[in-house]
């Protein structure tokens, strides 16, 4: 599974509104620790069933669009963070080393 680059304050709107599950991942580019979360999450990315559809942001290059997530989430803002969206709504806040994909497949299966 692919991850897809949320690049747009659009696509976070449509992850909004969409039925189903997706995941965002908020990555930091210059940080050992989100680098570090993020090779966890890749190597189990392709645990996950087909219907669940995988975000990645990079928070450094799209601040803005970190902001809203917090926002449209009712969310604290961190980094690394995974959030597990519902029908529009977050059901799963992980950040640093509490992320991990088995509880995510937890809650989607």
């Amino acid at each position: 599974m692919n991850w897809i680059q949320l690049d747009s304050l659009n696509q976070l709107q449509d992850i909004k509104a969409e039925k189903g599950y997706h995941i965002i991942f908020k990555h930091s580019t210059r940080c050992s620790i989100s680098m570090m979360a993020k090779k966890r999450v890749d190597m189990d990315l392709d645990e996950l069933p087909e219907q669940v559809k995988p975000y990645f942001l990079d928070l450094l290059a799209h601040r803005e669009i970190s902001n809203q997530i917090a926002e449209v989430f009712s969310v604290h803002h961190e980094s690394p963070q995974l959030l597990l969206i519902k029908d529009g709504e977050c059901i799963l806040d992980q950040s640093h080393g509490d992320i991990s994909i088995d509880e995510v497949l937890e809650m989607v299966n």
